[in-house]
Formats: C-alpha cells, sequence, structure tokens
C-alpha cells in the first residue's frame, strides 16, 4: 500500500501542497487531475474504471468522485474535502516556500524567533510541519485517501464515495455544482447515502484550545452588505452635503465585534461578526466628496433564520443613521460659532433591497428596471458575485436619490445554511459511542460539537432550514443571474453529516500548521474507527 505509514501520507499531503491550488488559479484546475491520477492507480478504479470519474464544471475546473462498493447493502458514506486553498501573501518574504512544507519549515526554524510563541514551541518540538493548505485542508483530503486504500486492501464490508471539490474558499461551486452528480450516481450505482463525514481540521474554540472535536454539523453564514448613499457637495461647503465614509464608518463601530450579534445554543456560540470590505466608490480623484460607500460583513449563525437577521441588522441601520444625524446637528452648532452657517437638517432613510427595489419600480417601471440591472450585470461579468451585488444596489439607489441620504442593507453571496445531524438519530448513537470507546479504551477524549465554526461544504449536504430560498431572491442582487443555490437537490439530498479531522492551528494564516506525529500517526486509525461505526450501525 502506498499511503498507510506517517511518512507516507506525508509525503502524500505534500505532493497536494505543492499543487498551490489557490481558488480561481490553474493549479486549482490541475490539482483534480492529479488527485483523479493518483486514485487512478489503485487495483480497485483499474477493475472498475466507471467508478472513478472527472467531473467538469461549467467554468473549466473539475471535481473528482471515487466510489468503493464492497457492500451488498445500499447504504453509502461519502468522505468530502475541498482541495483548493487562500492566497498566500500573508507569507511575506516567505511566500515563495508557502507551498514548499518541507523547506518552508526548515526555513523557519533559522527564524524562529519571529514566530509568535506557541508556534515557536510546535516548530522546535518537530511535530509540526508548516506551509499553506497542510492544515486546510489537504491533510484531510490525504487522509480519506488513504482510508480509501485501507478499505479496499482489507475488504471492508463498505460502500465509501470519496468526494473532493474545488472553490470551498469562495463560493463552494464545486459542492453545490456536485450535487446533482452525487443524484446521478445514487440512480445509476443503485446506492443511498448514508452519511457524509468531512476532514477539515479541527478548529480552536478560543487561542490555546487543545481540546479534539467531533463536529455534527457545521454553521451557518451570511455576507450582510450596508450601502450608504450621502450628498455629494465641494469640499468648499462640506457641511452642504454627506461624506458616505462617515455613514459606514458608523456602521462599523456598531458592527464589528458586536457580541449582540452572537447567537447561543446551548454551550455553544458564534464567533462575532467582523468586516470583510469597507470602502468609498468614487473611482478617481477629485474635490467631490465620496457620497456612497459600501461595506460588508462576516456574520455567522446557527438557529435563527434570515427573516430575524434582516430585523436585527435593520436595527444596526437604524441605529446607525440616527448617530449619523445627531453627529451632523453637534458639528454644525459647533461651527456656527464661527458663521452665521444655516443648519439644513440632515435625515437618513433606512430600506432593505427589497423595499428600494420596489420603491425604483414604483417610479420607473418593472421593465425599465430590469433592464437596468441586467446591463449593470452583464458591463461587470469581470466582476466576482459580490462586487457585482453593489455595482446593482448603486444602480437602484441612483433610480431613487431623491429617498437619499440612505442606508440600504442587501445580502451579497455567498450563503451557507446551518446542518446538523439531529440529536435523535441513530448516528448520533454512534458519534457518542465512539467518544466514550477512544477515551475508555485508549485514553483519547473527544469533545460534542453541534456547529463547526470553520464554515464548509457540510451546509450544502446536512439538514438545514431551508426557508431563506424565498427571501434570498430579494434581498440578494444578483440571485437568479449569476449567483443562485439549487435548493431542490440540496432538499432531496439531505444526510446526517460529521466533521472528524486532523490537528492543525492557524488555518488562513501565515503559521499554518499541522500536527504531523498525530495527524498521520494516531489518527488514521480513529477516523477507519468512526467510519466502520457509522456504516455498521
Amino acid at each position: 500500500m502506498r499511503w498507510q505509514t506517517k511518512e507516507q501520507l506525508t509525503d502524500l499531503m505534500v505532493s497536494l501542497v505543492h499543487h498551490g491550488s489557490v481558488t480561481l488559479s490553474g493549479e486549482e484546475k490541475r490539482l483534480a487531475s492529479f488527485i483523479y491520477y493518483k486514485l487512478n492507480h489503485l487495483d480497485y478504479f483499474q477493475n472498475n474504471p466507471s467508478n472513478l470519474e472527472l467531473h467538469r464544471m461549467e467554468d473549466g475546473r473539475s471535481y473528482v468522485t471515487a466510489l468503493l462498493k464492497q457492500s451488498t447493502k445500499k447504504e453509502t458514506i461519502v468522505l468530502l474535502s475541498h482541495f483548493d486553498v487562500v492566497g498566500v501573501e500573508d507569507y511575506g518574504v516567505l511566500k515563495d516556500l508557502a507551498f514548499q512544507p518541507f523547506e518552508l519549515t526548515r526555513e523557519l526554524e533559522n527564524c524562529v524567533d519571529a514566530l509568535p510563541s506557541e508556534a515557536k514551541e510546535h516548530l522546535l518540538s518537530g511535530d509540526w510541519l508548516f506551509g499553506r493548505g497542510v492544515m486546510d485542508m489537504k491533510a484531510g483530503l490525504a487522509l480519506q485517501m488513504s482510508l480509501l486504500e485501507r478499505a479496499i486492501d482489507e475488504a471492508w464490508d463498505v460502500n465509501l464515495l470519496l468526494l473532493a471539490v474545488p472553490d470551498e474558499e469562495v463560493n463552494s461551486q464545486g459542492m453545490l455544482q456536485a450535487l446533482p452528480a452525487l443524484r446521478q450516481m445514487a440512480d445509476k450505482h443503485e446506492i443511498s447515502y448514508k452519511a457524509c463525514v468531512n476532514s477539515e481540521p479541527m478548529f480552536q474554540q478560543h487561542p490555546g484550545d487543545d481540546n479534539l472535536y467531533l463536529y455534527s454539523g457545521s454553521i451557518g453564514k451570511l455576507l450582510p452588505g450596508f450601502f450608504c448613499y450621502g450628498k455629494e457637495t465641494h469640499v468648499g461647503e462640506p457641511l452642504a452635503g454627506l461624506n458616505a465614509n462617515l455613514m459606514v464608518s458608523e456602521i462599523n463601530k456598531l458592527m464589528e465585534w458586536n457580541t449582540d450579534l452572537c447567537e447561543q445554543v446551548g454551550t455553544e456560540v458564534t464567533p462575532v461578526p467582523t468586516n470583510l470590505l469597507q470602502k468609498d466608490l468614487k473611482e478617481e480623484y477629485s474635490v467631490q466628496i465620496p457620497h456612497t460607500a459600501v461595506t460588508l460583513y462576516n456574520l455567522l449563525f446557527m438557529e435563527k433564520n434570515l427573516q430575524q437577521w434582516e430585523s436585527a441588522l435593520l436595527g444596526i441601520a437604524k441605529e446607525a443613521a440616527n448617530k449619523v444625524e445627531e453627529f451632523s446637528r453637534e458639528k454644525v452648532k459647533q461651527y456656527q460659532q464661527f458663521t452665521s452657517f444655516k443648519e439644513m437638517p440632515i435625515h437618513v432613510s433606512v430600506f432593505s433591497y427589497e423595499q428600494l427595489l420596489q420603491k425604483a419600480k414604483e417610479k420607473h417601471g418593472d421593465q425599465e428596471v430590469d433592464m437596468r440591472i441586467f446591463s449593470v450585470i452583464a458591463a461587470n461579468s469581470h466582476l466576482d458575485e459580490r462586487q457585482q451585488s453593489i455595482k446593482v444596489v448603486e444602480e437602484v439607489a441612483s433610480l431613487c436619490k431623491e429617498e437619499g441620504p440612505m442606508i440600504i442593507l442587501f445580502f451579497a453571496p455567498p450563503y451557507y445554511p446551518a446542518a446538523v445531524t439531529e440529536e435523535d438519530h441513530k448516528l448520533m448513537d454512534v458519534a457518542k459511542d465512539f467518544i466514550r470507546k477512544w477515551k475508555q479504551d485508549e485514553k483519547i477524549e473527544f469533545v460534542e460539537q453541534r456547529y463547526f465554526s470553520g464554515l464548509c461544504d457540510l451546509s450544502f449536504i446536512g439538514k438545514g432550514d431551508f426557508t431563506a430560498k424565498e427571501r434570498l431572491k430579494d434581498n440578494i442582487p444578483v440571485y437568479g443571474t449569476t449567483y443562485s443555490l439549487p435548493f431542490a437537490e440540496m432538499e432531496s439530498i439531505q444526510m446526517p453529516v460529521f466533521n472528524l479531522g486532523p490537528v492543525g492551528k492557524d488555518p488562513h494564516q501565515w503559521t499554518e500548521r499541522l500536527n504531523v506525529s498525530f495527524s498521520f500517526g494516531v489518527f488514521p486509525s480513529i477516523i477507519g474507527d468512526f467510519i466502520k461505526m457509522l456504516y455498521e450501525k
């Protein structure tokens, strides 16, 4: 066998990392073929070539499926992984080594004092390997490939379907386009899906957290945006206008790390929201103040529905509008000590995108507004869905400029439903038995966690609340054109989901690293045991 020892698994993972498969890069395209090539060397797929497929996506990228069918039962467990990674600019002068784990780790030994204390300790232990993707999540993919090889060699009485997809780090297009293929494969091979096991690495709940986690679900994500439409003016007369940068600043003070927007379910709490984009929309320098600006936030959730979040976020927008009005009144009053400037009261309106769109259509007609939106999207086809969404809101706001100044709440792609395995499902008993067994027999203690907080593709395959589908089309400006979700396929394919993966630290940071000794020494037996326990239930 090729991928069973710690050294073999390390070499396999490093070969995957060598493909710098940053999302939407050429290497992301090439890595799918490399994974297919590696799996095709297994005798089982030489003898069953139709069970291994490289699926071409609409944009030229590919995902891989590898079906091992060794049981007389129809039940099949899906092994899910993604092979794209985020960029490497954060590595600075070391970015040329980011995809060379052995070389990077050796180089870090020469500048060990530049590392944070925990990373320094891990480096000096000799148990950890550094590099982009070693943790998130090429170690998990390597482990699943190893598990497939082991199940073949030892003739496990199981059916397993390995699914390796691109694009998880951006829009999850790999997973979303794989959903119809999963349905087709179920019909073609006469199988049914019992559960899906992802192998994303275990995420810290807080700095210094060394717990081992078994997750039975995945957290949801919203990307709310606030479009601020102020009032243009010359910098020589700033009090005659309203700078949109002031407006987004007030929103950011209310949104960033706002614990009131954290959701708690049992003992689990979502991370605080944080800003992912903030800018004004002036495209060139001039002495006109920026009168349009936008800001986007990462907002994670568990049980609240989209309508509840809309209400809370509109409340934030209204509070920001009040603060802008108060600020303007105070500053005008202070300025009046120098001059007889007459106050022009500022009122900031707040709308959802749905409300603004309705106003635009009432003023200009459905056909005119729809044509303008289509034209904006077509003219900006080179931009991603978030930038396109901003352009559409800007266009619709310009059609209603007499409503300004105003703050418009909208949502940008992507949207991730929260998905969990039901507490009373029989496979939850397996998870609990698994935790008890390893604690008792091997003194390895896992903590059961309902929601994997790192976001993952389980959101689209697990059991979730899909009531948002009616609200998304009214509040994501590009929904139904350049972005949509296959809710019918998502609902038809729902299955229990779990995440059990290796141990690493600092995903999406230049200190990303993997505990090789545990992940490739101890963990292969753990994940193999969990898969067999799930299948036998």
